[in-house]
């Protein structure tokens, strides 16, 4: 398949709110020729990044809007756009690929209507931008009710949060203390030619210069790094478990942190990682085998602890809790296609919802550390205000 239309139809089912990207992409790359896959991706993932701002710029070169059953044309419009603004790719070859992507939709009109625009964007937007980002919303392509919030509850940062969440985001990875430590695994990256350095906060933590395929990684089959931002290894260290403790990892997927808790202690009596979904639960098993670790996996509901909760207590928890991940736009892009103002309540309720039952699982003296990867402070210093409000023993 044409990696143009490959990646236009990933975010079309996004667009109609069927998928994110990370659904979505998995799909349609299958059916792209292997060295077409990094463009497919980049074509999608930039595509979102920049959706607002490319969707202000095509609105504004239409001659009336595309109907909203036509959202595979319109994600073709925007993929051709990105070739034009955001990749050094030349402008005839964007035209003409994507012009000749349209061929597969069967639609006679949507080439002409493509060739059209996008031939009009090639000599009118460098014009057009200017006067298109008086508008903030298309000039940090952000959706307005985020940058309301954003601009509420980070009014002299917003700007500069919205800058980031479209920057790439980096490769990091965290070394596996179990079998490698950073400066022995940044000697092993240099020799093999692969430029990086050592994190800022997190003492395992190495971010490569340019990112790379992780297979390409020295010894990442057997288990000496992992993938994870950061921001994420600090979880794990907060709960700082010791020997022979019964430790629960609630919505655990993909298991980063899960993996991480047992790098740090090997001698954990036993760590339980749940999860609501047993799709989900695949990925934690794969990443605990490569790295030759061992969990008891358990899809349920952490809420619902009748169903789950043998009545032993728990002297550790983490809750990394299902949020906007607001935090993580940069990574996953088409957060900003897929989130909604009023989804924000609901993922509120929710959490307070499992603190509360995960709380009453935890031995007193115990520690639970609450994550979220948002940036709202509903979701984090306000829900965890308000938890101890509620909780005069905490």
């Amino acid at each position: 398949m044409n990696p143009r239309l490959a990646a236009a139809r990933a975010l079309a089912a996004v667009m109609a709110g069927k998928a994110s990207l990370g659904t979505s992409l998995p799909t349609q790359l299958a059916k792209v020729e292997p060295r077409d896959q990094p463009l497919t991706r980049d074509l999608a993932f930039g595509t979102a990044r920049w959706f607002q701002r490319l969707e202000g710029l095509a609105n504004a070169l239409l001659e009336k809007p595309l109907k909203a059953a036509e959202r595979e044309v319109q994600a073709l419009l925007l993929v051709g756009l990105y070739q034009l603004l955001y990749t050094r790719i030349p402008s005839h070859a964007a035209i003409s690929e994507t012009v000749g992507a349209a061929k597969a939709l069967k639609k006679p009109w949507a080439g002409g209507l493509l060739n059209a625009v996008l031939r009009r964007a090639q000599r009118e937007a460098a014009e057009r931008l200017p006067a298109l980002e008086h508008d903030p919303v298309i000039r940090l392509s952000h959706p307005r009710w985020l940058q309301k919030q954003l601009k509420a509850d980070w009014p002299t940062d917003w700007e500069a949060i919205c800058v980031a969440n479209n920057q790439h985001p980096p490769l990091t990875l965290r070394c596996n203390a179990l079998k490698t430590d950073r400066d022995c695994y940044l000697q092993q990256l240099a020799d093999a030619g692969i430029a990086a350095r050592a994190c800022r906060f997190s003492p395992v933590g190495i971010t490569l210069d340019s990112p790379c395929d992780v297979q390409q990684l020295p010894g990442f089959a057997e288990g000496l790094v992992s993938v994870q931002d950061e921001a994420a290894q600090l979880a794990a260290p907060l709960l700082d478990v010791q020997p022979g403790q019964r430790v629960l990892d609630a919505c655990c997927a993909p298991g980063g942190k899960t993996c991480h808790l047992l790098e740090l202690q090997p001698q954990l009596g036993e760590l339980l990682a749940l999860d609501l979904q047993p799709s989900r639960l695949q990925r934690v098993e794969e990443n605990l085998q490569r790295l030759g670790l061992a969990a008891t996996l358990l899809a349920a509901d952490g809420r619902q602890l009748d169903a789950w909760w043998d009545g032993q207590p728990f002297q550790r928890i983490l809750l990394d809790a299902p949020c906007s991940a607001t935090g993580v736009i940069r990574r996953h892009t088409e957060i900003k296609l897929t989130r909604r103002a009023e989804d924000i309540p609901a993922l509120v309720a929710l959490q307070a919802e499992l603190l509360d039952a995960l709380w009453q699982t935890l031995e007193a003296g115990g520690v639970l550390v609450y994550a979220t990867c948002s940036v709202l402070p509903e979701e984090n210093s306000l829900q965890i205000a308000a938890f101890l409000a509620r909780h005069a023993d905490a």
